[in-house]
């Protein structure tokens, strides 16, 4: 009976396990003659610094560096021991040692992997580990792919860090395993992922539903929403309850919001989205807030051609109205009043909550000057102030530093056409005038200049009216008439038809300038300041009156003995008054 040592026992393991070595890269090599562009298994026999040693069955062990038994993404995990496939690159270098490579051994196994799964359009997983000129580089189980900065995701993105070192899944766009290029896209999966999403949200959306989005655009009428796989615009308006001008005052793209969905078109899968909606209303209550005549505190927000709006609480606004702004300054845009962001002062005129509008008043608070100036003043009183202003219809006089009072031009000159009078006047001329109305309401004052003399045209007609007999004198000839002066420098007319009773005599070129006659008043026009004379009227009237003073043609004598008589009468009364 032979008994065993413990020498024995290890030289017996030594040569089981030398023989299950051989038995496995018998296995691997099988008949073939040359192992050199072959993977094969080998067992690492020993670590030394930064290489391993690794045996297989070759006359030499071959020599390879510790990294390439791990990942660009994950350290190296080897130990004495370990079965491993290498890639054979040749038998012998100039060590006399095997050229063996773990790298390669893995991408030929990996490439075989991924083209079946790029064959399939699988996706595959991996492991972004680092930036690279245009985009990422990216371990997909030990072979190096490259991610497009354009295929990170569906939308750009500032910052990629959090998505470096973190395994994901990535599909395979294209592969050159000549050249060992392979190209990946996140973004497909994601939308992939987001088409799915989609379909899932769009099926269950409904008005009222609560989502959380992000930002993914802003323009200047609203933001895109993204809600996962679809687009809502969130308008301008449905931001706040207050004003917002640009939405990039309240969002910014990349922002988490929560929206409410306002109206979901279900055939153009349209929607819209508010922010404004989660709040509660302030406008619910706002008759009771702002009573008329309340005097508030507010800020100008915006300034238009027509008003002013005035932030008076969060999402609460009001409109000075262009006429409610100031009592003397007209026809001023109200940028020239306010500016945006001034704090003033208003009086609420009008709340109207249906149509969400309050009216203000900025003037109301402040001391209305005409109404102040017609407590101090009474019509007719003289006052006396500076030309600010000459225009075509008149001239504005400086009454105070708020108010003007207007001289129309009928009201310069009593002798001289409103035009020409105008002409005598300059801005920054003091002047005397009379105050002739005052309208509050139009925030009015009438003033008159010739009105500070009394009318000589009045003085003149004082003894003249209707009916009477004037002597004139001649002052121009026309086709139509006479024109002559009466006492005073009144004008008048007399016209062709009124120059004498009898036909024949009604030519106006037989009379001459400077020549007087008698003639009848026939109208006196106050407002042009002209009287209308006629020869005729009064011949008339001397016919009637010589038949009243000698008889009738029935007494026997005739109408010529009665005009003769009357002719005769009136020279001696005429001589009497010359002698006399």
């Amino acid at each position: 009976m032979v008994t065993s040592t413990p020498s024995t026992n290890k030289i017996e393991s030594q040569s089981s396990s030398m023989e299950s070595f051989a038995a496995l890269l018998e296995e691997s090599f099988g008949s073939r003659k040359s192992l050199e562009g072959e993977v094969v298994k080998g067992r690492v026999v020993g670590l030394e610094g930064d290489s391993a040693l690794v045996d297989v069955g070759l006359k030499s062990e071959g020599r390879i560096l510790l990294k390439e038994f791990g990942s660009a993404a994950l350290k190296a995990d080897i130990k004495v021991g370990d079965l491993v496939d290498v890639y054979v690159e040749r038998f012998e270098d100039k060590n006399g040692e095997v050229v063996l490579s773990r790298e390669k051994a893995i991408r030929e196994a990996t490439w075989v992997q991924l083209e079946e799964s790029h064959r399939k359009a699988e996706k595959v997983t991996g492991v972004i580990f680092g930036r690279v000129k245009g985009g990422f580089s990216v371990d997909l189980m030990g072979v190096v792919a490259f991610l497009p900065g354009s295929q990170v995701d569906i939308r750009p993105i500032r910052d990629a860090s959090p998505l470096i070192g973190m395994p994901q899944p990535f599909q395979i766009l294209k592969m050159d395993r000549a050249r060992g290029n392979i190209v990946v896209s996140r973004r497909a999966v994601l939308e992939e992922t987001r088409a799915e999403a989609r379909t899932d949200l769009v099926q269950n959306l409904s008005e009222g539903q609560v989502l959380t989005g992000v930002v993914k655009n802003i323009t200047d009428y609203g933001a895109f929403v993204d809600l996962g796989g679809v687009d809502g615009l969130l308008h301008v308006t449905d931001i706040s309850w207050r004003r917002v001008n640009h939405p990039s005052e309240v969002i910014s793209i990349g922002q988490n919001v929560k929206v409410q969905v306002i109206r979901f078109n279900k055939d153009t899968q349209r929607i819209s989205l508010g922010m404004k909606q989660l709040e509660l209303d302030p406008w619910a209550d706002v008759e009771n807030r702002y009573p008329i005549g309340n005097r508030l505190k507010g800020r100008i927000t915006n300034i238009t051609d027509y008003g002013a709006f005035v932030e008076l609480d969060d999402g609460i606004e009001g409109l000075v109205h262009v006429s409610e702004m100031s009592w003397t300054k007209k026809n001023v845009h109200p940028g020239k009043i306010v500016s945006t962001s001034q704090e003033v002062e208003v009086i609420v005129l009008d709340v109207d909550s249906s149509k969400r509008r309050i009216s203000l008043g900025l003037k109301q608070c402040h001391e209305n000057p005409w109404k102040a100036f017609a407590t101090q003043h009474n019509v007719g009183d003289i006052i006396e102030g500076e030309v600010r202003n000459a225009t075509e219809f008149g001239l504005f006089i400086g009454l105070n530093d708020e108010i003007d009072g207007m001289i129309h031009l009928n009201d310069l000159s009593w002798e001289k056409s409103g035009e020409e009078a105008l002409q005598a006047f300059k801005k920054g001329d003091m002047l005397k005038a009379k105050l002739l109305d005052i309208d509050v309401e139009k925030e009015r004052i009438a003033l008159g200049i010739k009105q500070l003399q009394n009318d000589p045209f009045e003085s003149a007609m004082s003894d003249v009216k209707k009916g009477s007999v004037v002597t004139c004198t001649i002052t121009e000839i026309t086709d139509g008439g006479l024109e002559v002066k009466l006492a005073g420098d009144v004008i008048g007319f007399i016209k062709k038809a009124d120059l004498s009773r009898e036909r024949s005599e009604q030519r106006p070129e037989r009379f001459a300038v400077g020549e007087q006659l008698d003639a009848k008043v026939i109208t006196i026009e106050r407002g042009s300041r002209k009287v209308n004379l006629s020869v005729k009227a009064k011949e008339i009237d001397d016919d009637k009156q010589a038949v009243a003073d000698f008889g009738s043609s029935d007494s026997g004598a005739s109408l010529g003995d009665i005009l003769g008589a009357a002719i005769f009468k009136a020279k001696q009364k005429d001589a009497e008054k010359s002698e006399e």
